[in-house]
């Protein structure tokens, strides 16, 4: 059975036609086409997921995709205003934090999360909050620097 799914997705409303037991990561993906959020483990471990549901971070391959009806989803091509870069898209940039690139949006979306609650946190809270995104490249001293940075060099 379908079920039409209503949310607002990076500022626009969204209808999608989702099976009940879809994630908001297959709605995302497979029926939205935003290919940004990435898939990693499945399982809450990796961070790639990582969306905003009302300005929280959550997996979104942990998320029923019916339990955001109503809500506001923003992921990381929601994150971009025009051409215009988001602060922290620039600062990873600069830094070098996003080197294979997989990692990246779920950094972003994590970073954005923190930084709206805490605009200028320590850097042992940023490592704490950001401790649920893991890179195999190995850039957290770079994602750390660049959160930093767009936090005002704290």
């Amino acid at each position: 059975m379908k079920h039409v799914l209503s949310f607002t997705l990076n500022g626009a409303p969204v209808d999608a036609l989702v099976q009940a037991t879809d994630t908001l990561l297959d709605v995302l993906r497979e029926k939205i086409g935003l290919t940004g959020t990435k898939r990693g483990c499945d399982t809450g471990n990796c961070g790639a997921c990582t969306v905003l549901i009302d300005n929280e971070p959550v997996n979104a391959c942990l998320t029923i995709a019916l339990t955001v009806t109503g809500k506001t989803v923003t992921t990381v091509e929601g994150l971009v205003e025009g051409s215009e870069l988001h602060p922290l898209q620039k600062a990873f940039h600069e830094h070098g934090a996003s080197q294979c690139g997989f990692c990246t949006s779920g950094m972003l979306m994590a970073a954005k999360a923190l930084l709206d609650k805490h605009p200028q946190p320590s850097r042992s809270a940023i490592v704490e909050f950001m401790s649920g995104n893991l890179c195999r490249c190995g850039t957290y001293l770079e994602v750390i620097e660049a959160i930093q940075a767009v936090a005002g060099g704290k």
